[in-house]
């Protein structure tokens, strides 16, 4: 079986992959089949939702394209030369007969070319022909690119005109431009740049860092690799940024899943959207998908809309399904409310693991403030005192204190002129116009933890609770 007949196997029964499109678009160029190569090229085109693949595709269809319109304008002067009439015939035909006879119908009609050179065009045909072909110019200009492309017709002098537009077929991306390339290097984040968090390290490390660099191991005991952690706790606390490490820590293909990439006004779009992004981290395994705000995609049934019931129902299915699985697939999920994610998502075999990501503990804000005060003009600070005095910080508060001395040292620098590094005086004085923002988040579990938490989802915001309480 060759390739075309094996990829035409395959988009029949995958018509929506577009990379399956386009490499039968491929083949079908490498064959000189140039209309069915457009054919598929669209095909791919339609279906691709990646904005690298969109613009190769693009790319490859303008090709194609500009290889048919050679092919046809190579095999125009041979049909030319086949059907046309003698020059006796054309000017007998074309011509009205000056004899008295009956009038002669014209036989080209809508062309109007031979009429223009008897003076009978009428005048709006006239109109039509300049704005088309534009004017005629002198011959001594000599021919251009644009003449040499179309044959000479026996019997009519060779005045030429100039065409505005090129005829054939022409390529229109629809949606939105690929974005720019981005020059700058993105710097790789790893678990060293995480303070804290380490059992969340430990649940990641095991889950799908592990098992592909000791396979023999995880095989012996049937180990299963992959299937889903979520992340719950205050905002601010951690939960993205651990899935950035991750996604620098393990070697896996680690695809980001934003809302808009999901959501759609239209009735059943939603689902297509999820299944599809779902398709594509499983083809490309190992890999890591992380859901920001999975509440957003997973919202508990019971309080939402039949509208989006179906969005969770594929949600469901495609974590743990009848004919889909979640090996070697590690998703990720964070939300700042995992009350409100159904019930149904959090059970073992989906988010089978649920883990707290509370503030950070003295150790860990000890290593945030070193962090973030790392490379800055500063005198040597007393981090273990900063620590001490930001219980309940999380980590976006403690950067906040950090730019906020920063800002003041630069104001008194540009008021007056003297340069000095920032001091310990200066994060004090920052720190004393910050409160920390986990709080309120605290005390909204809290009560979940004392009305709610009948199967023991929240025991580890209750540790937590039980051992900071008093101060909250």
């Amino acid at each position: 079986m060759d390739k075309i007949n094996w990829l035409e196997q395959m988009t029949q029964k995958q018509p929506e992959d577009a990379q399956t499109w386009f490499w039968l678009g491929k083949e079908y160029e490498a064959a000189e089949r140039w209309l069915d190569a457009i054919q598929a090229f669209s095909k791919g085109l339609t279906y691709a939702q990646d904005d690298a693949l969109r613009g190769e595709i693009v790319a490859a269809l303008s090709q194609v394209t500009a290889r048919l319109q050679q092919s046809a304008a190579a095999s125009a002067p041979a049909d030319a030369a086949a059907s046309a009439p003698s020059p006796a015939e054309s000017r007998t035909e074309s011509r009205p007969d000056t004899s008295g006879g009956d009038k002669v119908t014209e036989l080209f009609p809508d062309r109007g070319l031979e009429a223009a050179e008897c003076g009978d065009l009428p005048e709006e045909r006239a109109d039509w022909q300049d704005e088309l072909f534009g004017e005629p110019k002198p011959e001594e200009d000599g021919p251009d690119e644009d003449e040499a492309n179309f044959p000479s017709v026996p019997g009519r002098q060779s005045t030429a005109f100039r065409p505005k537009v090129h005829p054939g077929l022409q390529v229109v991306a629809g949606g939105k431009e690929p974005a720019p390339e981005r020059k700058a290097d993105v710097p790789v984040i790893t678990f060293e740049h995480v303070a804290g968090l380490k059992d969340l390290k430990k649940t990641i490390q095991m889950k799908i860092i592990s098992p592909f660099f000791n396979q023999g191991l995880f095989a012996k005991f049937r180990k299963k690799t992959g299937g889903g952690v979520l992340l719950y706790g205050p905002p601010g606390c951690g939960k993205t940024y651990m899935a950035r490490a991750t996604a620098g820590e393990c070697r896996a293909k680690f695809i980001t899943v934003h809302i808009t990439d999901i959501l759609d006004p239209y009735i059943g779009i939603s689902e297509r959207n999820l299944k599809e992004m779902f398709d594509k981290a499983r083809a490309q395994r190992p890999s890591v998908m992380f859901f920001d705000e999975v509440d957003a995609i997973g919202f508990n049934r019971s309080k939402s809309s039949s509208l989006t019931r179906g969005l969770v129902d594929t949600f469901l299915h495609e974590m743990d399904g009848i004919d889909s699985d979640t090996d070697h697939l590690l998703i990720i999920g964070a939300t700042n409310m995992p009350w409100d994610v159904d019930n149904a998502l959090k059970r073992p075999g989906r988010f089978d693991r649920l883990v707290f990501v509370e503030p950070p503990d003295v150790e860990a804000r000890e290593h945030i403030f070193a962090l973030q005060m790392h490379e800055r003009y500063a005198e040597k600070l007393d981090t273990a005192k900063l620590a001490k005095a930001t219980e309940f910080f999380s980590g976006a508060d403690i950067a906040n204190v950090c730019e906020r001395a920063v800002e003041r040292v630069l104001m008194e620098i540009l008021e007056t002129g003297v340069e000095r590094p920032l001091r310990m005086r200066d994060m004090e004085e920052a720190l004393a116009e910050v409160q920390p923002s986990t709080l309120d988040w605290l005390r909204t579990a809290k009560n979940y933890v004392k009305y709610a938490n009948q199967g023991g989802m929240y025991n580890d915001i209750e540790r937590y609770l039980r051992k900071h309480g008093k101060h909250i």
